[in-house]
């Protein structure tokens, strides 16, 4: 349901299976101040937070999932998306450094790709290394779609094997500029909220472009974006801090990066689907099609009257990115 103004309703929680957090070390310092577990100090190694869902019985299944998710947000954002794959697959969530119940980072300026790209590596070991990994998919939306362009493209990376089939949520080689300018019109701004609904209200001021959510799909979206404040009330489940990084960067090196990161989408082997808004002002149609014809020449679906990026809960996002990783080549949607 289209609405102009979000309206909040109560939650209703259906008996359904719940993911498990978990955690990994990854390289690198935490920060000394209060990240959302209040748990890092100086020396103390960091960790990435993530969630695992498992419905098939097999808790060493050996096909794993990892759902990666945007800039602002954390693992929960794919609840709807892991239930059903989760049926075929070990489906893996992880919260980016910064994020959700991820540690923060002690150095502001290190919230980029490449580090991100670190952390998923140390993850996708430590899984490994809990049972073996036969089959790997990625499905990254906008940031996530990047940090997989930048596992998928460059060969020779520690991978338990290489990703087998890659969902690009609305994100490709060039990212449109006026995009990155409205994100960072809002980014690292985390006021106080008095309650869930209210943040949900914020959210959905600056997030309408992700298309039609009923309200309690966007409650559900949102109730993982906020934190508990000692004082009381609630604030946005993130390190302000990640939006220092983003705001150092400038229209021209945003620029100077597209050469490199097309010759990483040029040498993914993946099978590739290419999601799209069709009203998206990140991902321009111009570069969905170039992305058709080069390098792994993804499949673009596109779905009318959402933006930036969509939220994969609606049923036929749900469908198509599951019938994409879970069925046969030659029912794979073209």
């Amino acid at each position: 349901m289209q609405h102009s103004n979000y309206q909040a309703m109560p939650r209703k929680r259906a008996p359904m299976i719940e993911p498990r957090l978990n955690y990994v070390s990854c390289p690198g310092p935490a920060s000394s101040d209060t990240g959302p577990m209040a748990r890092a100090g100086q020396g103390e190694a960091r960790r990435m937070a993530y969630w695992e869902w498992n419905a098939t019985g097999n808790p060493q299944h050996p096909h794993v999932v990892v759902c990666v998710h945007g800039l602002s947000r954390q693992g929960r954002d794919f609840d709807v998306l892991a239930r059903v794959l989760s049926a075929h697959a070990r489906v893996i969530c992880p919260d980016v450094a910064g994020r959700g119940h991820s540690d923060w980072l002690a150095e502001p300026l290190a919230y980029q790709i490449p580090v991100y790209a670190a952390d998923m590596l140390a993850l996708l070991a430590q899984l490994h290394h809990q049972a073996p990994v036969q089959t790997l998919d990625w499905v990254g939306t906008s940031m996530g779609g990047l940090i997989g362009m930048v596992l998928c493209g460059q060969p020779g990376l520690p991978l338990p094997v290489p990703v087998r089939r890659l969902v690009l949520n609305d994100v490709g080689p060039v990212i449109e500029w006026q995009a990155l300018a409205r994100i960072g019109q809002y980014l690292g701004k985390a006021p106080r909220f008095d309650s869930l609904e209210q943040a949900a209200e914020s959210l959905w001021s600056v997030s309408s472009h992700f298309g039609p959510h009923t309200p309690a799909q966007w409650l559900a979206l949102c109730q993982h974006m906020v934190r508990a404040l000692p004082e009381g009330g609630v604030t946005l489940h993130y390190d302000p801090a990640i939006a220092t990084a983003f705001a150092s960067l400038s229209q021209e090196a945003a620029q100077a990066g597209e050469a490199q990161l097309w010759q990483l989408y040029d040498q993914i082997t993946a099978q590739t689907l290419l999601l799209r808004g069709a009203q998206s002002d990140l991902l321009s149609p111009h570069t969905a099609a170039a992305m058709g014809q080069r390098g792994p020449r993804a499949r673009l679906m596109e779905w009318p009257g959402v933006g930036h990026a969509p939220t994969l809960v609606a049923p036929e996002q749900v469908a198509a990115v599951a019938a994409f990783l879970t069925e046969t080549p030659s029912k794979v949607p073209a």
